[in-house]
């Protein structure tokens, strides 16, 4: 295998990687509507609801690292009242996922002793199946909430097509209002044998990450890739290529990663984005990392995978040497 055909293999390999992304599940956009179809499954016994509270915190076992999952009985019996929305077929089950008050989440808490989590918590703890599962309820049911009211005449909406649409209640010309996603850019430039990074201020001391920033309107993703670079380190891209992406409902976003390559190496910080920016070699990246004066993004990230992939590339492996800092 040629050079061309390794690197080509290992950016294919990094959108399967990333956290919250690669869930294999149907999400049965056809039966959305179909409401006898929907309520039938809701009732199956294989049928399993995650629970989420009004922060958007998921409830987790108690002693293990896993979703505490609603059973449609215990739906039936104490959250009947509660509208869910469904998320899909994976498994040989169906998946929904409801939004509890505090009253009816402290419920939950005393029948189960579940505790709650975070997305960013689960995303490090839990298996890629339901971490990507909890990002795809959180992200759904963020904009639920954010869509009460359309945006076209004030109306208030109903949620409709089992959560996947809402429908604005004027008469006179109601308006359909489909789930949004803001989409942003994230960058690994390099230039030759060094690769730019940036902080912002507020991280941890030490801590350099990629660029990143949202799209804008009339704005293809390369373009975005040119211009955050620019207004944000004053650095010239010559050229982006995609390289994988991540959902980040944190809250509504869609994280696509690239590498580029710079035309020069001269730096301006010019929009008071960040704090500072670097061309770091490897040899700095290790040599960093081993002092503990450097460091990376948390593997939660699709900023870390970039950077593993343009280490790896060259031979070098992030995760071990986030190991051996975590050791000093």
């Amino acid at each position: 295998m040629s050079v061309e055909q390794e690197r080509d293999k290992a950016v294919a390999s990094r959108a399967r990687e990333n956290v919250f992304a690669g869930i294999d599940i149907d999400r049965m956009a056809e039966r959305r509507d179909d409401r006898l179809w929907v309520e039938e499954t809701e009732r199956s016994p294989d049928t399993r609801f995650l629970v989420l509270d009004s922060e958007g915190q998921a409830f987790v076992q108690a002693e293990a690292d896993m979703p505490h999952w609603m059973t449609p009985a215990m739906r039936s019996e104490r959250f009947g009242d509660l509208p869910s929305t469904l998320l899909g077929l994976a498994n040989g089950s169906a998946w929904f996922t409801l939004v509890v008050d505090e009253a009816h989440a402290e419920l939950f808490v005393s029948l189960t002793g579940a505790r709650r989590m975070s997305l960013r918590e689960a995303g490090l703890i839990l298996p890629a199946f339901e971490a990507g599962l909890f990002a795809y309820a959180k992200g759904i049911t963020h904009w639920q909430r954010q869509t009460r009211f359309c945006s076209q005449c004030g109306s208030p909406t109903l949620v409709v097509a089992s959560g996947h649409r809402v429908q604005c209640t004027n008469p006179d010309g109601p308006h359909m209002h489909f789930p949004r996603t803001d989409a942003a850019i994230i960058v690994i430039v390099e230039d030759g044998d060094a690769c730019l990074l940036g902080r912002q201020r507020g991280w941890p001391p030490g801590r350099y990450s990629t660029l990143a920033g949202f799209i804008e309107p009339g704005e293809s993703l390369e373009d975005a890739v040119k211009r955050e670079v620019r207004e944000e380190s004053g650095v010239e891209v010559l050229r982006a290529t995609y390289h994988s992406s991540q959902p980040w409902p944190l809250p509504a976003s869609l994280m696509v990663g690239f590498t580029a390559t710079a035309r020069t190496r001269e730096i301006h910080l010019r929009d008071d984005e960040l704090e500072d920016a670097r061309w770091f070699t490897v040899d700095d990246i290790v040599q960093g990392m081993t002092s503990g004066s450097l460091g990376v993004p948390p593997p939660l990230s699709v900023s870390y995978r970039l950077i593993e992939h343009w280490l790896g590339l060259r031979g070098v492996h992030l995760d071990e040497l986030v190991a051996y800092a975590s050791r000093r």
